[in-house]
């Protein structure tokens, strides 16, 4: 009997626990070290806290509309205490949940921080002491930790990060968000809809970059609407503490200067890579500041050393660092595997929700791509009016043979939606198959096909023009 291949995952966020998952059911010894929480981020400081307390919140908003659809309800208020319990309930839920997985697959878990020694043994500090493991293959999952820029006054106790935000004790009355990312607009719709007056700054032209430009001018409507001030093209130059307030002194578009107060200023400029304690020069592993250099088959320069996750440095979403975590695992293991891109949904959950896989309009023209468009109005789509929603479906679809490049979805459960359009892409679906695909009535998701016979200016719902 051959000896079992010993591998170590460093890291049990979405990426770590995953792929020591995989690597045990292909057969490996696994040892995970894990120096905080099982879950990392997504689970307990992240996707899911936040995506727990937008849905209290978009529960209060749904009870305040009430009236409309028959119900009528009187003095609603939020406990917040009650709200955030809540939230560690599911957290508390879904980390146990991943204890138990690792547990099945006979994973052994050690919590502690490693560092390389050298490129085939960690130091792992426990509460008990110092361990040193030996394997043969390794698998670093360190994650992300926020970025926050060298701005003066940023230290102020009243500067929060979203770690920060989702254990906030009160909903604040005002609070300033700088940063239009996926972060700062589903912090911004959190709080608006518990009542808090929302500003948010971004320093490019548009909030959510990464978008298609057309649905996100649509979403910034939206919150702009709901009372949340967005300023793009401003710079902030300094925080200052006045009082129980801190004043956020901006540059805008203009080249003038303004401040805006709040009770807390959310610093939400992205992440950066949690690597600086992990020796990655004992190990002799390459890296550009802090982001691990991997192939496709998420291998490190140094053979049988593989990273995942946000700690690469690229797309840092927790599907990505599954996805990631799984082939590296099995590569780890003796298969041939390589990471691809193209399916990656980016999920936005506003109110309604934004999701989109493949290219954007504006990466498709960038890349020179003769491509056409289907839009279709989510005003006319049975399902959506009944839930008093709307939004748009937009895909983009290659002119000569019809292919799906790229779909894009505002509206409710768009991110639940856009699994059938990420399989489309990954199946090289042309409109033509999507069309032919028989879709439930009265449902949101009948719009996708509306939108794909749009492409060809033959929708049924709406006039082709």
């Amino acid at each position: 009997m051959s000896k079992k291949v010993k591998v170590v995952v460093i890291g049990g966020g979405p990426g770590g626990y995953v792929a020591a998952i995989r690597a045990a059911q292909l057969g490996g010894d696994v040892t995970l070290v894990e120096k905080e929480h099982l879950g990392g981020t997504c689970l307990n400081v992240g996707c899911i806290p936040t995506k727990s307390l937008l849905h209290s919140a978009e529960l209060l908003e749904e009870v305040k509309e009430g009236a409309k659809y028959g119900i009528i309800t009187k003095d609603v208020n939020v406990d917040f205490q009650k709200v955030q319990e809540r939230k560690q309930s599911v957290t508390k839920q879904l980390v146990s949940g991943v204890k138990g997985l690792l547990a099945a697959n006979k994973v052994k878990v050690i919590n502690g921080e490693a560092t390389f020694t050298s490129k085939d043994t960690i130091e792992v500090k426990t509460e008990k002491g110092i361990d040193n493991i030996k394997a043969d293959k390794f698998i670093i999952a360190t994650g992300s930790i926020p970025a926050k820029p060298p701005i003066p006054g940023i230290d102020s106790k009243l500067c929060i990060d979203s770690t920060g935000a989702l254990e906030l004790k009160e909903i604040p009355k005002t609070m300033v968000i700088v940063g239009g990312g996926v972060i700062g607009v589903e912090i911004a719709t959190l709080y608006s809809s518990f009542g808090c007056k929302v500003i948010i700054i971004e320093m490019l032209d548009q909030i959510l970059p990464m978008m298609d430009g057309e649905l996100t001018k649509i979403i910034r409507t939206k919150l702009e609407k709901k009372g949340v001030e967005i300023y793009t093209k401003t710079k902030v130059i300094s925080f200052k503490d006045i009082g129980a307030s801190v004043e956020v002194l901006v540059e805008m578009s203009d080249g003038k200067s303004k401040v805006f107060s709040g009770e807390k200023a959310l610093i939400s400029i992205g992440r950066r890579t949690n690597t600086a304690t992990i020796g990655l020069e004992k190990a002799g592993i390459v890296n550009d500041r802090g982001r691990i250099t991997v192939n496709e088959k998420m291998e490190t320069n140094v053979p049988g050393i593989y990273a995942i996750g946000d700690c690469v440095g690229k797309i840092m979403l927790a599907h990505v660092a599954s996805a990631h975590g799984e082939v590296a695992a099995e590569n780890a293991l003796g298969h041939n595997n390589v990471f691809d891109s193209k399916t990656n949904p980016s999920c936005v959950y506003t109110k309604p929700e934004f999701a989109s896989v493949g290219l954007t309009e504006e990466e498709a023209k960038k890349q020179g791509i003769d491509y056409i468009i289907g839009k279709f109005p989510l005003a006319a789509n049975g399902r959506a009016m009944i839930m008093g929603e709307d939004g748009m479906i937009k895909i983009i679809a290659g002119n000569e043979y019809k292919e799906i490049l790229g779909a894009h979805i505002l509206g409710p459960r768009a991110t639940d939606l856009i699994g059938e359009l990420a399989l489309a892409i990954q199946m090289e679906a042309t409109i033509d198959e999507v069309i032919a695909t028989i879709h439930a009535h009265p449902t949101v998701a009948e719009a996708i096909k509306e939108a794909t016979l749009a492409v060809e200016k033959r929708a049924i719902h709406i006039p082709n023009k």
